[in-house]
């Protein structure tokens, strides 16, 4: 995994709004208009936080007509459970020649 990925997958989770969108969509798929009723956001402010959690992977979206749904994507929680699986297996420091 690059670096730029894995700050994509951090990036999702930084933020009150986009954790509060995780949380409704624990319940299920909503669809946009869901999601702006219940976070009391603008539009535009809903489609900035959605961009990021579908580029990290952590959320899917499906188009439905005019309407936009969203859900989380399991494969891409999976992905961020193992990246933090991955900084949590560190090695011994080796003490550096600096003194």
């Amino acid at each position: 995994m690059n670096n730029r990925r894995i700050a994509l997958i951090f990036k999702a989770f930084c933020d009150e709004n986009r954790v509060e969108i995780l949380e409704i969509l624990k319940e299920g798929e909503h669809c946009a208009c869901e999601l702006l009723d219940k976070m009391q956001i603008s539009q535009s402010t809903l489609s900035h936080h959605m961009k990021i959690l579908i580029d990290s992977g952590i959320v899917e979206s499906k188009k439905d007509g005019k309407l936009m749904h969203y859900r989380i994507n399991k494969t891409g929680c999976e992905e961020a459970i193992e990246l933090i699986h991955y900084f949590e297996d560190t090695k011994e420091r080796i003490p550096s020649c600096c003194k």
